[in-house]
This record gives structure tokens, C-alpha cells and sequence, in this order.
């Protein structure tokens, strides 16, 4: 086979519409107006640091030297932006991480370090609002922790065994709304009442308002449900199995038979007042409320008897404050909280969060709401685009975007003073 020489031609070159869908919507004036100033005489600006780095993940890199590894010398002659070193994109993120705040249980004495970054979470909102992210309150919110194993030098033991970081991640749809990370030995119940209240109360600072919220059994704690029900018309708790539930459930009588698959599932309802002997040891019986219980029920392989229902079934329980829903539609409507798994493997392996850049946790926090706006400015060009472009589906990861739509050959050329872009192929897209 003869090599013939040719010229230079950049092989993303469906990232430049990507960019120049940024451009429409503004972001680099965004980043300057919401990021502490950077003077005239530096190289590079917001603008050129965040576009860069974003267009890691665009181009299918997954840590942050892919810049200089494999994309500057194809994206250095672009007319958006100016490329930097990784080194440079660190620096800069390096400034914006603030000091980790320390906390510790009330019946403990460990040390609890979170990274808040209450600067970067209120541009990621901004970002949302722009992205179309409306004020409307007919959200939906999941609220989830994961676990992102790590050695880093801070890094602590998890309750899984392994190093690593626990962030909180809200989601509103395929929108990250909130991230806040979290030390290893911080489990998912431990200080979510604090977590929470930051949460709501950043939403609340950009007019968005939630009607109903999700969670799972991390959250099904006396002063979260208290502090939930006062922010959201609707919340859907997994309840945990105790003493007192397992007896409630030992009541109910009127269970439906569901098929599931292959499996037979009953469930049932009755209405169930939580947390008695928590607010009894407190001495605040009079915040004791009424809820409704979704129990649904599965037969156990090895036929072990509960010692309180007295059958071999294994049980799982919605706490929720909506009774006008049927029991079947709380249990959909919960079960469609499971997305968030999907969204939390996405971050992971898509938009970096497995490939963590500092040594220390705050620094990481500057990483990881950086890439959960790259996540959400995805979420908004797949869905656009897939209205402009025939070879698109809104529901396509990352990774078929690149392979259908940024791996295109294209060149930019300067004619009449002007730059226009020269694409080797064939692409129906609607401008």
C-alpha cells in the first residue's frame, strides 16, 4: 500500500457544530459573568479552558491529558476557541475549589469532609436555566449516592470495602442538578437532612420548584421525611424493615396478585405512622404523622418464615404522603427512579468520573461538577440534534454520537476574509 502526504484535516469534525451550538447559547459569556475574572493578559480565557476541556468527552477521551495526547493537534486551527495544556486546565481548576467542610455525627466522633463548591453548583443551575430547565413545579427529583473508588491521597475506606468518594447526585430527568461529594467513610445516610436542606435551597434560589421526590432507603429517617414533606407536594421513600413495619405489614389484608415476569408478586396498602419510638425517645410525639405504606411481597426461595408475618415472603415498602395514586402506580412510579443507576453509569464511564484527576477531595469536586455540566450540555445537543440530523436518537450514549456524528472529516478554509468549514462527506444536518 503507497502513503501519498495530504494535507491537514480534522477528524472531528462534527465537533465544531457542537461548539457552535455553545456559541448560540452563549456559555462563554456565562463562564466569564459566573467565574471569578481572569485578566486580559492571560492566554486563555474561561471560555478556551472549559470548551477545551468539554471537547474531551465530545471526541471520546476519558481523562484530561487526552488534550495533549490527542486532540490539540487536531483542534488547534478551530476559529471558537484556543487550545491549552492539561496542565493549564488543571491550574484554573485547581483555583476555583474551596476549603472542604468538616463535620461529624452528633453520636460521633469521626470526621465527615464534604466538598460543597456552592459557586460551581449555582453555574451549573445557570447552565441548566439556559439549557431549558424550566421554573414550572412539575419536577421530578431522584436523589442518590454512589461510590467512586479511588486511592487518592485523601480518599478514605468505604462501607464497601474499597477507597474512594461517596458523592450525592440530584437528578431532575437526565439533568444533574446537584452534586456534592462526599469522603468514603460518609454513608449515603449519614448528614442527608444538611445535604438536603443545600439542595433545596439552592433550587429554590434559581425558581425551580419540585413536586414530587424520590429516594431510597438512605433517606427514610425521621427529620428527612419531616424536612421533605414541607418542600414537596409528593415524596416516594423505601422504607426500611423494623420492628414496627414488619407488624403493620403483618395487618394488611387486602393483597392483589400481580404478574411480574415469570414471578408472582402480591401488594398491598395501609396506612402507617413511622418513627414512633425515635420522636418517643426524643420526646416529640406530637410531630408523629400518618402516611401510606405500599408493601409489595415475593415468595422466598428457601421458604424461611418472617418472624412477625409469619409466612416466607420477602417484603419491600413504599412510604409516601400520595393517596390518590393506586398502588401499582406508586410502585411504576417509584420503580422509575432506577434511571438513576443508568445516569450514574454514565458519569462514569462517559464523562470521566472513573478517572478522577487531583489528590485531593475538593479539588475533585471542581472536577466532577465540571464534567456534570458536560453531561448536561450532551443531554441538550443529542436531544437537538436528533431533531436535525436523521442518523440521531435522543437516547443515544455518547460514544454512538461520536461514531455517527463528531468522526466526521472536515477542514476549516479561509475564503473572502471569512471562515467556512469543509466537510469530507455526506451530512444531513438541518442549520
Amino acid at each position: 500500500m503507497k502513503i501519498i502526504k495530504s494535507q491537514r484535516i480534522n477528524p472531528f469534525g462534527g465537533l465544531n457544530f457542537v461548539i457552535n451550538e455553545f456559541e448560540q447559547l452563549g456559555l462563554g459569556t456565562l463562564l466569564e459573568n459566573n467565574l471569578p475574572h481572569i485578566v486580559q493578559q492571560a492566554s486563555y480565557s474561561w471560555k478556551d479552558l472549559l470548551y477545551s476541556f468539554w471537547s474531551i468527552y465530545f471526541c471520546g477521551g476519558d481523562c484530561i491529558e487526552d488534550i495533549s495526547l490527542n486532540l490539540k493537534e487536531h483542534l488547534r486551527d478551530n476559529p471558537f476557541f484556543k487550545v491549552p495544556s492539561p496542565d493549564r486546565i488543571l491550574d484554573r481548576f485547581k483555583e476555583l475549589s474551596q476549603t472542604k467542610d468538616l463535620f461529624t455525627l452528633p453520636r460521633g466522633t469521626s470526621l465527615h469532609q464534604f466538598g460543597l463548591n456552592f459557586t460551581l453548583k449555582e453555574l451549573n443551575l445557570r447552565l441548566l436555566k439556559k439549557l431549558n430547565l424550566t421554573t414550572t413545579n412539575d419536577h421530578i427529583l431522584d436523589y442518590d449516592n454512589t461510590i467512586l473508588y479511588t486511592n487518592k491521597k485523601d480518599s478514605i475506606r468505604t462501607y464497601k470495602k474499597g477507597s474512594g468518594y461517596c458523592p450525592g447526585v440530584g437528578i431532575i430527568k437526565n439533568n444533574i442538578v446537584y452534586v456534592e461529594n462526599r469522603n468514603g467513610n460518609s454513608a449515603a445516610k449519614d448528614l442527608q437532612l444538611e445535604t438536603l436542606t443545600r439542595m433545596f435551597y439552592e433550587l429554590e434560589n434559581q425558581g425551580i420548584q419540585i413536586d414530587a421526590f424520590r429516594a431510597d432507603a438512605a433517606s427514610y429517617q425521621v427529620n428527612v421525611v419531616d424536612f421533605i414533606s414541607t418542600k414537596v407536594n409528593r415524596f416516594f421513600i423505601r422504607a426500611c424493615m423494623s420492628d414496627a413495619l414488619a407488624k403493620r405489614i403483618s395487618e394488611i389484608t387486602n393483597w392483589s396478585e400481580e404478574g411480574v415476569g415469570s414471578e408472582t408478586i402480591f401488594r398491598g396498602e395501609i396506612k402507617f405512622t413511622p418513627f414512633i419510638r425515635s420522636l418517643k425517645r426524643k420526646k416529640q410525639l406530637h410531630k408523629t404523622k400518618e402516611y401510606r405504606l405500599v408493601v409489595s411481597k415475593i415468595e422466598r426461595n428457601d421458604k424461611q418464615v418472617n418472624l412477625f408475618t409469619k409466612d416466607a415472603y420477602l417484603y419491600s415498602a413504599i412510604l409516601t404522603n400520595d393517596f390518590s395514586m393506586s398502588i401499582n402506580e406508586v410502585v411504576d412510579f417509584y420503580n422509575q427512579r432506577g434511571a438513576i443507576e443508568k445516569e450514574f453509569d454514565i458519569l462514569k464511564n462517559d464523562f470521566g468520573w472513573n478517572n478522577l484527576p487531583f489528590s485531593k477531595l475538593e479539588q475533585n469536586t471542581v472536577f466532577l461538577l465540571f464534567t456534570a455540566m458536560c453531561r448536561n450540555l450532551y443531554q441538550y445537543i443529542i436531544e437537538r440534534f436528533s431533531k436535525r440530523f436523521k442518523g440521531l436518537k435522543a437516547n443515544y450514549r455518547i460514544k454512538k454520537f461520536i461514531f455517527r456524528f463528531i468522526s466526521i472529516p472536515a477542514k476549516w478554509i479561509k475564503t473572502a476574509r471569512q471562515y467556512k468549514l469543509r466537510i469530507y462527506g455526506i451530512i444531513h444536518f438541518k442549520t
